[in-house]
């Protein structure tokens, strides 16, 4: 799909108005174009036009990315991580040493190196004024205003990537993202929980995993699906003590509330679909990249799967566990992995399988191994890979054991070594 390269610097600070300047988060910071026309000239996903301010600076909204919320209707997400996102970004675009007010801790006091130059390959201009793009620093031989076609190198290379890649940031992927770019960004994110980074492994609502939320306070501490989490920060200030009405509190508001999906069986559904409430728990049904939202207003045909033929059925071994890391150096039960093999010409569709320990706890699985791909899982918790010795093993999505090895405790003897079976 061609994005409209568009040329720049990256503001987050206002040398004439300090204290009234930006408050850039994880996925947002302000950006002054050379030529305004090109942006001027973006489609507009809702009628709405850009928001300029009198400095001729505008709002970006990262594309296919959503970092926990540093400010949200006088509230926010997990503090630490939000602005380690936050931070982490500001590193990356090369911004240096960054100071905050401390009465005004999300607006910057002082930069060290401002502004800095960049550019960004921009789709549309969506319902806040904001220019959806990736966003990238450095000068790029590339004509200003030229129609660049992105593909999946591009992205990989984007400052959006590099959030996902290091567990700074959720995906939040819109129907007008190409299926291909979404593939792409699915990918960097699955890995990246599958490896632990950033914040991956303290999240709290998952598929396996309920949060127990009774107040705006519990979602201030939580790590979760920030588009959740703006809902419930909105539902809790709305008055519910409790989540008995949230449910029907999101299908109230088609518009704001219970966007429209794409479900991952590629039916049309809504924002309440992926949720499920028993008493003060909640968990989402689905993982945030395997959902697709649809603008609002947005008219789409959605896509039905042709009928194929179906791939072989597995059998026991072409799957395998190939190596672990049983005994990490200083005992870390976060760096214990596990590393797959997929022997076989098709790609393997892990969701839903599992690792288990010799007790049977278990890690959930998901996201695709490519044919002759390997794919290392860590940390492995809640499964425990014990230094005297145990077995591992790999089951399906119908529970059925795929494959299955063991170690005795000589074999763990030595930290930091991994296994190879």
């Amino acid at each position: 799909m061609p994005y409209k390269l568009i040329k720049g610097q990256f503001i987050i600070h206002y040398d004439d108005q300090p204290r009234n300047g930006p408050q850039p988060d994880g996925d947002t910071v302000k950006f002054l174009p050379d030529n305004r026309l090109l942006v001027e000239t973006l489609p507009r996903d809702s009628g709405v036009g850009p928001d300029f301010n009198k400095k001729g600076i505008i709002s970006l909204r990262f594309e296919a990315i959503d970092a926990l919320e540093l400010h949200f209707a006088g509230s926010h997400q997990n503090i630490e991580w939000a602005e380690a996102s936050r931070d982490f970004l500001l590193e990356q675009m090369g911004f240096g040493l960054v100071t905050y007010f401390p009465d005004k801790p999300a607006v910057v006091e002082t930069v060290e190196h401002h502004p800095i130059p960049g550019y960004i390959l921009a789709s549309s201009i969506e319902g806040n004024g904001r220019i959806v793009c990736f966003a990238y620093t450095g000068t790029t031989l590339d004509v200003d205003g030229a129609d660049v076609w992105v593909d999946g190198p591009l992205v990989e290379q984007s400052l959006n990537a590099a959030l996902l890649r290091e567990g700074h940031a959720y995906t939040v992927f819109y129907s007008t993202l190409p299926v291909s770019l979404r593939q792409v960004c699915a990918g960097i994110a699955v890995a990246a929980r599958a490896a632990g980074k950033g914040f991956w492994p303290l999240e709290t609502m998952t598929p396996t995993k309920a949060a127990t939320i009774l107040t705006i306070a519990d979602v201030e501490q939580l790590i979760l699906w920030p588009k959740a989490g703006r809902r419930l920060i909105s539902y809790f200030a709305a008055g519910n003590l409790t989540l008995n009405a949230f449910d029907a509190w999101l299908r109230a508001d088609p518009l704001n509330r219970d966007d429209f999906l794409i479900l991952p069986d590629r039916e049309l559904g809504n924002m309440h679909d992926i949720f499920e409430i028993v008493g003060d728990t909640i968990r989402m049904v689905y993982r945030p990249e395997d959902i697709v939202i649809v603008p609002d207003g947005a008219t789409i045909a959605i896509p039905r799967p042709q009928p194929t033929t179906p791939a072989p059925s597995l059998v026991r071994g072409d799957v395998r566990i190939i190596a672990a890391l049983v005994n990490p150096e200083g005992g870390d039960l976060r760096k214990e992995t596990v590393t797959l093999l997929n022997t076989t010409p098709n790609a393997v569709d892990l969701t839903g399988w599992s690792i288990a320990d010799r007790n049977n706890r278990r890690l959930i699985l998901t996201g695709i191994l490519d044919s002759g791909a390997t794919l290392r899982l860590g940390p492995v918790n809640p499964a425990l890979l014990a230094n005297d010795g145990g077995t591992i093993t790999l089951f399906d999505a119908t529970d059925t054991q795929v494959d299955q090895v063991s170690y005795l405790k000589r074999d763990a003897a030595r930290s930091g070594w991994s296994l190879v079976f």
